[in-house]
């Protein structure tokens, strides 16, 4: 697999911050590292401090999934509470690894980071096939973008089963047509999914990112729920004040002055929504797509794509995904996007997608192939794996790496860091990182996947000169 050639390293993306840790008693006054020390009291120099709390992170973005693939198992299926106890066991394990003077071995970090990584493989699979099993396929669609009307419930994070609920209970009050259901962020893809489009009041998406919330929330008059992360608390932005009082929370997700939804309880939302009035202010016209699971790309356009392949018509996939965050330096990936030449395809997952998504890529030239893939969520993730070992097979290649593929990736928060951790478990190498370097990397750690899977780091550079990039990967 190719990447853009990014030239940053630690040092020069600002990773080098002082080496802290105060988990035991031992610690040194304010933790040792925080006097410049670059070892602990009980031994544990600064890469292995670093490497444990990469561990903790990749748990962190592990137990997201592990929660959502939780509530969709039948506990009665011996064979999905025994991959779900496989999680488990090794969320505990990784736990107890990093627990006070009980490993300072390198490479013993390095496989335990893996077991991590291969664990997010196993849980993100899991979901999918759950997802898939209990909402159906999804299937391509054109959704409405920014448009609403009527009373309105707007819906944001990543829970497919908590809407599958709301739209249930609206459905038994015989409120369907009085109370229609937007998406925002990372509930697009629920458009994709049968068992979710049958709902005739599930209606089209509302914003992008997370973190355009604020702005979007301030201008929705109807109701909102978030029901996993990214949440913005008002001690962050003062507009959140000026929904507060119309914004419903769900299970761990929580901020002050918002209304919690106890036990699956939606009437008090259902409630609230008819006491507001009708949508307004959202009349635009624009379409987006989604629902390109990675079961129904590999059903529907598989032969087709190693058709094109073998045909010289379908030169490269890209990956370019992620987790989106504010900022003028994400725009890269757009820029990017546009400049992916026409004989190339974009595969894509995650909220990172709003970068580019209301763009029309069209077709592959000669054939009905769409340039523009949306797998889904940030767990959909696996799904791009799928199709590039599926494709490998069938083309007789044995390292997946040897595959017309690049991968850019930007990241934000957790999530992308068990993703990331994924991959580097299943071999997959020259992934190309940014628009900035994790800080919880230090040289050693850096240069170790640098030289173990050509792991490279977008820098300032590049962002100006995408271009020359682009050309220099393909």
């Amino acid at each position: 697999m190719a990447v853009l050639n990014g030239n940053g390293n630690g040092n020069s993306n600002g990773v080098n911050l002082p080496f802290l840790c105060w988990q035991c008693e031992m610690s040194a006054i304010n933790g040792c590292g925080s006097h410049g020390e670059t070892l602990g009291v009980c031994g544990k120099e600064a890469t292995k401090a670093r490497l444990q709390d990469i561990i903790t992170y990749g748990l962190r973005g592990l137990a997201a999934y592990r929660e959502h693939a939780r509530e969709l198992i039948d506990t009665n299926n011996p064979e999905e509470m025994a991959r779900l106890l496989e999680i488990d066991d090794v969320m505990a394990e990784s736990l107890y690894f990093t627990l006070t003077n009980v490993n300072f071995n390198f490479e013993e970090h390095i496989k335990q980071l893996m077991k991590v990584g291969n664990a997010g493989v196993k849980v993100m699979n899991l979901l999918s096939d759950l997802h898939t099993k209990v909402l159906g396929i999804p299937t391509p669609v054109e959704v409405s973008q920014n448009k609403a009307e009527g009373k309105g419930i707007l819906v944001s994070g990543h829970n497919l089963d908590m809407l599958e609920k709301l739209l249930k209970r609206i459905e038994e009050r015989g409120l369907s047509d009085k109370i229609n259901v937007y998406t925002h962020s990372e509930m697009l893809p629920a458009h994709g999914y049968p068992n979710l489009r049958k709902y005739k009041n599930l209606k089209g998406n509302i914003g992008k990112s997370w973190f355009d919330q604020t702005d979007i929330f301030s201008r929705w008059n109807g109701t909102i729920v978030v029901n996993t992360n990214c949440i913005v608390p008002p001690e962050k932005n003062s507009k959140v004040l000026n929904y507060i009082d119309r914004l419903y929370t769900y299970k761990i997700v929580g901020i002050e002055g918002a209304k919690k939804i106890e036990n699956d309880n939606f009437d008090p939302l259902i409630d609230h929504t008819l006491q507001l009035p009708d949508i307004e202010g959202f009349d635009s016209d624009e379409k987006i797509k989604t629902g390109h699971h990675y079961k129904t790309v590999i059903d529907v356009y598989g032969e087709k794509i190693l058709d094109a392949i073998k045909e010289g018509k379908l030169e490269r996939v890209w990956v370019i995904a992620g987790c989106d965050a504010p900022g003028r330096k994400r725009d890269y990936f757009r820029e990017l996007a546009l400049a992916v030449p026409e004989n190339h395809i974009i595969i894509t997952s995650s909220c990172g997608k709003f970068r580019f998504n209301d763009v029309d890529f069209g077709y592959v030239p000669d054939t009905d192939i769409p340039r523009y893939i949306d797998l889904g969520q940030c767990n959909d993730s696996n799904g791009a794996v799928h199709i590039a070992f599926t494709v490998a097979k069938a083309l007789g290649i044995e390292d997946v790496n040897k595959l017309p593929v690049s991968i850019a990736l930007m990241w934000m928060e957790q999530k992308a860091v068990i993703i990331l951790l994924a991959l580097l478990s299943l071999g997959i190498k020259d992934i190309y990182i940014g628009p900035r370097a994790p800080q919880f990397l230090n040289d050693e750690i850096y240069n170790f996947l640098k030289e173990t899977f050509n792991l490279k780091v977008i820098s300032g550079d590049i962002y100006k000169d995408f271009g020359k990039d682009l050309k220099a990967t393909v």
